[in-house]
Formats: structure tokens, C-alpha cells, sequence
């Protein structure tokens, strides 16, 4: 194009800016003769007109966009909530089972990434079978042959974990949504680091007896927590068992997780046969492959040619808690080298599930276009140990009941940090990330 020809066109465009500055001069004119407060709301908005930039969809920190969590799923409409803190940490969580999406937290050069598996859009959640994430109820983990005895009274719950045992409630997503992960949870209460959603759990929903009222409490502290409380109701007597699944990859990239450092604080563990199922042993952890006690690295002992790691076809195991349900002494500790970053469980429950991942097989695309292989994600979940309704009575477990008039009470903290070696106590640059 020649230099005249872009003079002209300048001019064109000069002219006809001229022409809607005339025009919009008029129109105020007469406003202002007909209300005058008119005028100058009109002379307000040409203002912001000419001096806002174009909208634009606004994304969350770890790249999520709110919009794509606006759905309607069983009659209820879905959301994206943002948790963050003074730190710069950013949770974020659907009303959709209660699920934590996504937890941006600083690696050890100070740079934020997502530690937490899960998806970009809340339809893939309601369309792909999942706990990434997830508040389960209404009893997490297994129940032998899917059956429980309350008040006299046996009730068959759904064999959903192969067709032997019903698992973490019973929960499934076709034929029919079923399990409060694939139930849209309320929002009673929002701040800037918190959110309080609630559930109410039918009678005989998965066949469990009871009507449930839910409420559980995410708190995005100061600390670098997220602390998770856990509140329930019942009008009859029933089991519960709640925790929170989320698969979390401090790698920060979905590689295997294999070469990360797990640290458990228990001396005994619940072995389990070859369908998962705990058989009311507690067992020591002294001199066999479930000795966590000083740290080891994942992929050793996964890959272990052992009886329990060929039974739990890898890490899915219980172990009973040395904290004995304080919740100031730490449960278990993970750390990544690749990034830095530990991840420190705090719980008052008196077990912990851990699960690194065995049945992630590359078929699911998660956030990012990830894929999610096998053992790219390590669970923490703090619970009563597997069976406890069947196995309340035995010397060392617990029961898992809940009666009317009572609140059952469970408490979890995710608790992130960084440490660059080996000598982090001695180190000055793990201090210096520490601070």
C-alpha cells in the first residue's frame, strides 16, 4: 500500500470519528435538556466505553477457566471457587463432589505450579468415572462383600469394586450417578480462603440407612494449609467414613511419582489379600517393605517383589497412625527432588489410605492435555481403617458408627512446603525457601 493511500484512509477514518463525535454531542444535548441526570449518566458511560479494554474471560493461576465449571448436573448448577492466600497459593474447588481441581504452591526457585491432578472442564468430571479430587462418602475405602450389619440389620450396599466389594460408598457413574463424588454439593458460605459446601444424603442412598447432613470446610491458611473439616448429622443409625481423594503429583509435570520420598509416621499397617480386602490383621511394618518410618523412595518399594505389593498391585494400603489421632503430629511427609516441594498430612483420624496411582493407565487426558499414566499421583487419605464396620469389635480398630444426636468430626490439613536436599534441617537454601 502507498504512503498516499494510507494518508487517505486516515483521513477517512478521521472524518468519520468526526462525524459520531457530532452525533454523540447532539444526543446528550437533548438528554441533557430532558433530564439532566440522564446526561450525565450517558456522559459516564461514553467515558467507560471509550476507555475500557475489550472483555476478556478471566483464567484462575494454574490456568482454569471459571466458565467452563458453569454447568447444570442432576437438576443443580455447577462452579469454580477460588481459594488463595497472602503467599500467592491458589486452591481451586467444584461444588461438583466437593472436588479440590487444582493447588498452585511455590517450588523450591519460588516458581508456582499445580500439584494436583484432575480436568479443565467440569463436563469431563460429569462424563468420565473419577475421584480426582473428590470428597467420598458415604464410607470411604472398602466394605467386605459390600455388606453391613446396623442395629439387627443387614444391608446389602452395591459391589462396585469388581463385583466383590462395594468401595468408597458404593459410588459410580453409569448407569445412574451414584456416591457423593458425582453429587453437586451446596455453597453455603464463600470467603476469599475458604468455602463451606454441604450435602444432604438420602435414606438408603447406595442402600445405606440414614438420612446425612454434610458439611465440610476447606480453609486455605497462611501456612501454606489446606485444612479440610468434616461435620455429619444422622436421623438414624448408620456408618460413615469420609476423606478426600485428591491424586496429587509434586513433580508438578504428571511423570511417575516413583522417585519421590515417602515418609510414614506408623509402626503397624492393615495387610490386605488379593482382592484389597483387609483381613483384621495389624500387622508390624518392622523388617518388611511397608517400613516407611525414615523415608524411602516410592519406586523401590512399588516395584518390590512382596506379597502386599502384588496383592495391592503396588501402594494401596492402610497404616495405623503413631499420632493416635492428634492432629498436630504428622501423619506422613512427601517430597518431590525434582521441584522441592514436601506435602506433610496432619489428621485426627486414626489411619491413612495411601495409593500411588496403580490403576491410572494413560487413557485419561486431564488438565492440559495431560496424560495420566500409571503411578503419576500419590493419595493421602486420612480415614477409619477399610472394613471397619465389619471389624469395629477387633482389638485396635475403631468403629465407624454414627447415631442420631451425635456429629461425627474429622479433620485433615495438606500442608505444602520446600526442601532442595537431603540436609534440609542443615541446609541455608532450605531455610531460606522455608521462611
Amino acid at each position: 500500500m502507498s504512503v498516499l493511500s494510507v494518508k487517505k484512509n486516515n483521513e477517512q477514518i478521521y472524518g468519520l470519528f468526526l462525524i459520531i463525535t457530532v452525533y454523540l454531542q447532539k444526543v446528550l444535548y437533548i438528554t441533557l435538556i430532558m433530564n439532566k441526570s440522564m446526561f450525565f449518566a450517558a456522559l459516564a458511560m461514553v467515558g467507560l466505553a471509550a476507555c475500557a479494554p475489550a472483555q476478556k474471560q478471566e483464567t484462575t493461576k494454574s490456568g482454569l477457566n471459571p466458565a467452563n465449571f458453569e454447568s447444570v448436573f442432576g437438576g443443580k448448577e455447577t462452579h469454580l471457587y477460588t481459594l488463595t492466600n497472602n503467599n500467592g497459593v491458589e486452591v481451586c474447588i467444584t461444588n461438583f463432589g466437593a472436588r479440590i481441581v487444582s493447588v498452585m504452591v511455590p517450588d523450591k526457585e519460588g516458581n508456582f505450579v499445580d500439584v494436583a491432578l484432575g480436568f479443565d472442564k467440569v463436563t469431563d468430571y460429569e462424563t468420565i468415572p473419577s475421584d480426582f479430587g473428590a470428597t467420598i462418602g458415604r464410607y470411604a475405602n472398602r466394605i467386605n462383600q459390600g455388606k453391613i450389619t446396623v442395629d439387627g440389620v443387614e444391608y446389602q450396599l452395591p459391589r462396585n469394586n469388581n463385583g466383590i466389594h462395594c468401595l468408597h460408598g458404593g459410588s459410580t457413574l453409569t448407569p445412574e450417578p451414584l456416591g457423593w463424588q458425582y453429587a453437586v454439593f451446596n455453597a453455603d458460605a464463600v470467603t476469599p480462603n475458604s468455602i463451606t459446601l454441604s450435602y444432604v444424603s438420602p435414606d438408603m442412598e447406595a442402600n445405606f440407612p440414614g438420612t446425612v447432613n454434610l458439611k465440610v470446610i476447606f480453609t486455605l491458611t497462611d501456612a501454606n494449609e489446606i485444612d479440610i473439616n468434616y461435620e455429619a448429622t444422622t436421623d438414624k443409625k448408620t456408618v460413615i467414613n469420609l476423606t478426600n481423594h485428591s491424586y496429587f503429583n509434586l513433580n508438578a509435570d504428571a511423570s511417575p511419582i516413583i522417585d519421590n520420598i515417602l515418609a510414614i509416621n506408623a509402626d503397624y499397617f492393615t495387610p490386605v489379600d488379593d482382592t484389597f480386602m483387609t483381613s483384621g490383621e495389624i500387622r508390624p511394618v518392622e523388617g518388611t517393605v511397608m517400613d516407611f518410618r525414615q523415608g524411602r523412595v516410592i519406586g523401590e518399594v512399588v516395584n518390590a517383589d512382596d506379597d502386599q505389593i502384588h496383592n495391592g498391585k503396588g501402594i494401596d494400603h492402610n497404616w495405623v497412625l503413631n499420632a493416635k489421632r492428634d492432629i498436630n503430629v504428622p501423619a506422613a511427609m512427601v517430597w518431590s527432588k525434582n521441584t522441592g516441594i514436601t506435602l506433610t498430612v496432619f489428621t485426627d483420624e486414626p489411619g491413612l489410605q495411601i495409593y500411588t496411582g496403580n490403576f491410572l493407565d494413560g487413557t485419561v487426558t486431564g488438565k492440559g492435555g495431560q496424560l495420566y499414566g500409571q503411578r503419576t499421583a500419590i493419595c493421602l487419605e486420612s480415614q477409619k481403617f477399610p472394613d471397619s464396620p465389619n471389624k469395629g469389635n477387633l482389638e485396635g480398630w475403631y468403629s465407624a458408627e454414627l447415631n442420631p444426636g451425635e456429629t461425627y468430626h474429622s479433620r485433615c490439613k495438606f500442608v505444602f512446603g520446600t526442601r532442595c536436599c537431603e540436609e534440609h534441617e542443615s541446609c541455608q537454601h532450605c531455610e531460606h525457601h522455608n521462611k
